[in-house]
């Protein structure tokens, strides 16, 4: 695997070195050898996947509160995804900074998430699926989120906004 740094500290981008042959590829998505040589978080307690039906859908932007934040290795495994980050850590140098990158399955890269960021994503493509690695169980007691349009948060969401949880679109505003 190749570790890619973002702009956004503890976040990368982790792509696959596939080894092929004539029946195609193998390779590696997760080794908790290798993120813990980075000083990443590699064991995943939990696998989870969403399923998004129609292009335009937003989830997000998400998060766990200590004790329970959670750490993410964020795949898409069908279609396409916009996906964003935004840093809540108030001691980062990159607080409410924030970082989007096309996750797709054809370029199978990957985005590894720290504990202490918002996360969401807006599908690209019809039946887009997303595959999160996660390295708690979810509690959802400590489950909260920003609304998808937070303006102390400007995040650009490339398309028009076709379907939306009400959950999202009631979080509040960001406020330290």
């Amino acid at each position: 695997m190749r570790f890619e740094e973002t702009p956004l500290a503890g976040a990368y981008r982790v792509w696959p070195e596939p080894m092929a042959d004539a029946r195609g590829f193998f390779a590696r998505t997760a080794c908790a050898d290798e993120f813990a040589a980075h000083g990443l978080v590699g064991a995943f307690a939990q696998s989870s996947v969403s399923f998004n039906t129609r292009r335009g859908t937003v989830r997000g932007m998400h998060f766990s509160v200590p004790p329970h934040a959670e750490t993410k290795l964020v795949r898409c495994t069908g279609g396409g995804i916009h996906d964003v980050i935004v840093d809540l850590r108030p001691d980062s140098a990159s607080y409410l900074k924030s970082f989007a990158v096309e996750l797709t399955a054809a370029n199978r890269c990957a985005l590894y998430i720290p504990a202490g960021f918002a996360h969401g994503f807006q599908a690209l493509s019809d039946d887009a699926e997303v595959l999160y690695m996660i390295d708690r169980a979810y509690v959802a007691g400590s489950a909260r989120g920003l609304r998808w349009n937070d303006p102390a948060l400007d995040v650009t969401w490339p398309e028009p906004v076709t379907v939306i949880a009400e959950r999202d679109l009631a979080y509040p505003d960001w406020t330290a």
